[in-house]
């Protein structure tokens, strides 16, 4: 999801709900804490230099269970952060703490919010010697893969 995507979504709600991959969601108390840009400037394994850019929101819970996030208010929240985030329509990550901070991406069902799992990948799987799915190959050390 974008965030004209999360915009636009936000302006035909009543609640702003947040579902975790397991189904269960967050709860109605939760805080955006921060909004923000996220920059990785990195070399993969390839030696390809890369850069990738979100918009990031950090969801988190207190004790204040008579706190409830509006939708014009997440809205408000997301109108102040273009000084932060510039026009750009960039993807969002959000982070949500559990037993560690998890990442996730996200979605929307047409009611709920999705909080998306997110996977690492090898961004340059041909020189990193990992086949194809359908090629079945042997690892050995001298291939420099194992």
């Amino acid at each position: 999801m974008k965030i004209s995507e999360i915009k636009n979504t936000l302006a035909g709600l009543q609640a702003v709900n947040f579902k975790l991959p397991d189904g269960s969601y967050l709860p109605p108390h939760f805080h955006v804490t921060e909004v923000g840009l996220v920059t990785k400037h990195f070399i993969d394994c390839g030696g390809t230099e890369r850069k990738e850019t979100v918009a990031n929101f950090q969801l988190w819970e207190a004790g204040d269970y008579d706190h409830r996030l509006a939708p014009q208010k997440f809205l408000h929240i997301l109108n102040l952060c273009k000084k932060v985030l510039g026009e750009e329509d960039l993807p969002i990550e959000v982070e949500y703490q559990q037993s560690t901070i998890g990442k996730f991406g996200l979605d929307f069902d047409g009611k709920d919010f999705l909080l998306t799992p997110k996977q690492t990948a090898c961004l340059a799987q041909d020189a990193c010697g990992i086949p194809n799915k359908e090629q079945k190959t042997e690892c050995a050390p001298a291939q420099g893969c194992c």
